[in-house]
């Protein structure tokens, strides 16, 4: 029963965060920003937010600024929003997922470049001794 009620006071905390900055925050340093997961401790005490940032290292790096400088403002407003007796302590954290992805996209298209490169050198291979190593019955009789 906790994991279902930290699932679902994750889900919650993970809308009413996006729906806020998607009102906007007064920081221009705030870039797109996208609420990717929410995890709540055992106890309830602790949520680390996940998130990516569209934009390069710069706009990530001004807009983790900005979050960090929103945090106390967007637990309050979680506060608000959640019927808990205690609110959690938000934690943002910048979530690895697109870097991770396009180090797996790599990755495979390597892969695929070298069965390709496999695939065209077993194409043109041929036995190393003869076509058939098999000795046939008939073979055997007539050698008798």
């Amino acid at each position: 029963m906790a994991n279902e009620r930290q699932a679902r006071l994750a889900d919650r905390i993970r809308v009413l965060i996006a729906e806020r900055l998607e009102k906007g925050l007064r920081d221009p340093r705030l870039g797109f920003v996208t609420i990717t997961d929410v995890r709540v401790t055992g106890d309830l005490q602790h949520a680390s937010v996940f998130y990516t940032v569209l934009g390069d290292e710069k706009e990530r790096a001004s807009s983790a600024e900005a979050l960090r400088a929103a945090t106390g403002m967007l637990r309050s407003e979680v506060g608000r929003q959640l019927s808990t007796r205690l609110v959690p302590s938000l934690e943002f954290i910048p979530d690895a997922i697109p870097e991770n992805a396009g180090h797996i996209e790599e990755l495979l298209r390597e892969a695929r470049e070298r069965d390709e490169a496999v695939a065209g050198i077993a194409g043109s291979a041929s036995f190393a001794g003869e076509p058939d190593p098999y000795r046939k019955a008939r073979e055997d009789e007539d050698e008798d």
